[in-house]
């Protein structure tokens, strides 16, 4: 019997028995579909993270104070007299903000909330690549003049003024009353890992409400390529001003690689995981191998009777469990693709599904058929054609 020939029959015997071969392939449909479906949307959504963090750009950075190698302090570890001493001594800096932050009571006319209140110089505007939904943000005059004005982000603002506009009208920050000058569309820092930032308000007005304290400075370079050089110069121009005082910096490229490890990490081990029912599936296609063989144990006397080889029977059985996979690996590539892009149009992005994927997972689903039909074979070669013909 040749190749043809042996994948004719196995096709038949598919065909004949068609709900068995589907229950012996539901592993192997579910391992691949979700591997594929993992895959896909773990690189869709690696590619969506990635891209809306380069829209904040790749030029931005943060120092902050470095309390690995020191001990720990309350202390103040800036000053804003660096502001201006970092950008004549660091050309490549073009905006630098200093960053505080403090939980208090934002009230409205509607509402109050509790929530995250930064203090920012006027350049947090543009290394935030904060988006204005009306009014302005504030300017360097009124950060000087700690002008009580503030801007708010669009929840924040719904919240607690209502259908009331908020620009132009008073909240009050704790007890201390601000004008709101300007909505934002988000509130979030990027340097924040996901912590809302709901209301803004110049550096100088925060410090004079909660105490003389720096968080961070916040800045960007002229270009992506400057970003590590001019991080390196201000911690130096720092550590020379705050003599017995560390600094750490990180930039929006670090982050960038660090989520991209992270997400391809997260992908690879929600794959492997998926992957595991490939191998039940694998074990549910040697089961039935095996029973097949039993079942079939007086045509393979018959057949070695006829001057079949061992070598011949071996092949046979082995085809008919590489067909059984590859069927079940092709209705799995099937479903996961299309999985994946119900799931990505559900979450709005757009799902990568690589062609290198697709083969992996078929060339995957044959050689589980050779891997675990090997067993069912080898045992349905070594019959003796004697003992099998006396079989019923």
């Amino acid at each position: 019997m040749n190749l043809l020939e042996s994948i004719r029959v196995a096709l038949e015997g598919v065909r004949a028995n068609k709900l068995r071969s589907f229950l012996t392939t539901l592993g192997i449909i579910i391992g691949i579909a979700a591997v594929i479906a993992v895959v896909a949307i773990g690189q869709g959504g690696r590619a969506v993270l990635m891209t809306e963090m380069e829209k904040v750009g790749t030029n931005i950075f943060v120092i902050y104070p470095d309390w690995r190698n020191q001990e720990q302090s309350t202390g103040n570890k800036f000053e804003l007299s660096d502001m201006q001493v970092l950008k004549d001594k660091v050309p490549a800096i073009t905006h630098l903000s200093a960053n505080s932050s403090n939980m208090d009571d934002v009230r409205g006319p509607k509402d109050k909330k509790y929530c995250q209140v930064r203090g920012v110089s006027s350049d947090y505007a543009f290394t935030s690549k904060l988006t204005m939904k009306k009014g302005r943000f504030f300017s360097s005059e009124d950060d000087s003049l700690s002008q009580r004005v503030a801007v708010l982000d669009e929840a924040l603002a719904d919240e607690i003024f209502g259908r009331t506009e908020p620009v132009g009208n008073m909240v009050s920050i704790g007890n201390t009353p601000f004008l709101v000058i300007g909505l934002v569309a988000k509130g979030e820092s990027i340097f924040g890992f996901g912590e809302n930032v709901n209301a803004y308000i110049p550096g100088r007005a925060w410090r004079n409400m909660y105490g003389d304290y720096i968080n961070e400075l916040e800045g960007s370079a002229v270009s992506k390529e400057k970003v590590q050089e001019t991080m390196d110069q201000t911690v130096k121009v720092l550590e020379r001003r705050h003599r017995g005082s560390e600094y750490a910096s990180q930039s929006m490229e670090q982050v960038m690689q660090s989520a991209n490890k992270i997400t391809g990490i997260m992908t690879l081990i929600i794959g492997a995981i998926a992957g595991i029912s490939l191998f039940v599936g694998g074990i549910g296609v040697m089961n039935i191998m095996l029973v097949s063989v039993t079942e079939r144990t007086r045509e393979i006397g018959i057949r070695k009777a006829l001057g079949a080889r061992r070598k011949d029977i071996l092949i046979q059985f082995l085809i008919e469990s590489v067909v059984l996979c590859i069927l079940g690996g092709i209705i799995g590539m099937a479903l996961g693709i299309g999985g994946a892009f119900l799931i990505a149009k559900v979450a709005k992005w757009s799902p990568l599904v690589s062609w290198w994927t697709a083969l992996i997972a078929f060339a995957f689903s044959a050689a589980i058929g050779i891997i675990f039909g090997m067993l069912p074979a080898n045992k349905a070669a070594k019959m003796d054609p004697i003992e099998a013909l006396r079989r019923d």
